[in-house]
């Protein structure tokens, strides 16, 4: 039931007309139509997209609440200027009249193809039947109506001791650290203030959402919302901010395996930089790495491309302090071969999801990324506009 499984939630799907067959519409609303906390985390691009500065300004204006959030999916309604953001209002005061709510308590975003005006006709025809489809049984249309070049559905539930947090999410290219053509919303009946959700939400995303890497590019839409009911009173903070953090994390690897052309999951972590900043930029260096990613694809322990990466990434390196691991088994120290298990190596590089090490020998910070391989089905989904 993902973003309907906490008490106070319904939602909706439908096929609008924005693409061809696909759902492209979803609806997540307050089963009262009364405004809830709400905290959202937004794209660091400044290319952003007019629903960014919608829903950004919302929240800002008021504090932090919200009845509803409209999407739509197939168009960015980003680079679409001044009469985008007339668009992104309009979502939201069709929405706010078709559920009877304040326009001032509706989130907007939009996901898909960049620089083409919104088919207002369709998604203007589209909100109402949402609104009237709206039902507890709706979080799995709602999760397929945010979908872009996804092949399935990203849904997850965490049942704490005294309270629910569900969650669903789009994405599976174009994304990098700062997300990125990704949306999620999360949904929960704690009762939790806006400033402690905010806090918790952002350290969950850059826990989770901001370690995945699929090939270094940040998108313009990029929106991760949770809403609060309260219904089911104050929890405790420390259970629920791990809810939140194992929600995220477990939609976050939704996307990595469903990431355009995947065939290769790697979760790659850099150890002993010289600090946890070092590490992070050390690590993106080498998941961004095309050299890198394409012998992940090939399934080749190529140590010495990882080393490169790390050496050329602007941070402290001294190639005789480095080790390198693939699976826990060590194949490189000091800058140069060790002797290792070549089959055992061999044996794990032809796993779906690869674990990787690289340890620089210079202090106590480290990062982990979870990165993709490069091949055929990248190329191939990316070389026309989708």
């Amino acid at each position: 039931m993902s973003v309907t499984a906490a008490e106070g939630f319904v939602a909706s799907g439908c096929h609008a007309g924005i693409k061809r067959r696909r759902y492209d519409m979803a609806l997540v609303a307050t089963d009262d139509r009364k405004p809830v906390v709400a905290a959202a985390v937004f794209t660091l691009n400044k290319f952003f997209a007019p629903p960014v500065a919608a829903s950004r300004g919302r929240l800002e204006a008021n504090g932090g609440r919200a009845a509803a959030i409209i999407v739509n999916s197939g168009n960015a309604n980003a680079g679409t200027g001044p009469a985008g953001l007339a668009d992104a209002e309009a979502m939201c005061a069709a929405t706010a009249e078709a559920l009877g709510v304040d326009a001032s308590d509706v989130l907007v975003c939009s996901t898909g193809i960049i620089g083409n005006p919104l088919p207002m006709d369709k998604i203007l025809a589209g909100t109402p039947k949402l609104a009237k489809k709206l039902s507890k049984d709706g979080a799995e249309d709602a999760a397929k109506g945010i979908l872009t070049t996804d092949h399935c559905p990203k849904e997850s539930v965490v049942r704490g001791s005294t309270f629910t947090l569900g969650g669903m999410a789009k994405g599976c290219g174009m994304i990098a650290p700062n997300m990125a053509t990704m949306l999620a919303f999360l949904t929960t009946d704690a009762d939790v203030d806006p400033a402690e959700l905010k806090t918790i939400l952002k350290s969950a995303v850059d826990r989770t959402f901001n370690t995945l890497n699929v090939d270094g590019a940040t998108s313009t839409n990029d929106t991760v919302i949770v809403l609060a009911s309260g219904r089911r009173g104050k929890p405790d903070m420390a259970e629920f901010a791990d809810a939140v953090h194992k929600v995220c994390e477990d939609l976050t690897y939704q996307m990595a395996k469903d990431a355009e052309g995947m065939t290769k999951m790697v979760a790659l972590r850099v150890t002993g930089a010289m600090s946890d900043e070092q590490a992070r930029i050390a690590a993106k260096n080498i998941a961004e790495n095309n050299l890198v990613k394409c012998s992940w694809y090939g399934s080749d322990p190529y140590w010495g491309r990882l080393l490169g990466a790390a050496g050329s990434a602007g941070v402290d390196f001294e190639a005789e302090k480095t080790s390198v691991a693939y699976g826990g088994i060590v194949v490189s120290r000091a800058g140069t071969n060790f002797e290792h298990d070549a089959d055992a190596v061999a044996a794990h590089m032809k796993n779906e999801r690869i674990e990787i090490e690289v340890a620089l020998g210079l202090g106590s910070g480290e990062a982990q990324v979870i990165g993709i391989d490069l091949g055929p089905g990248y190329i191939k989904e990316n070389s026309k506009t989708s």
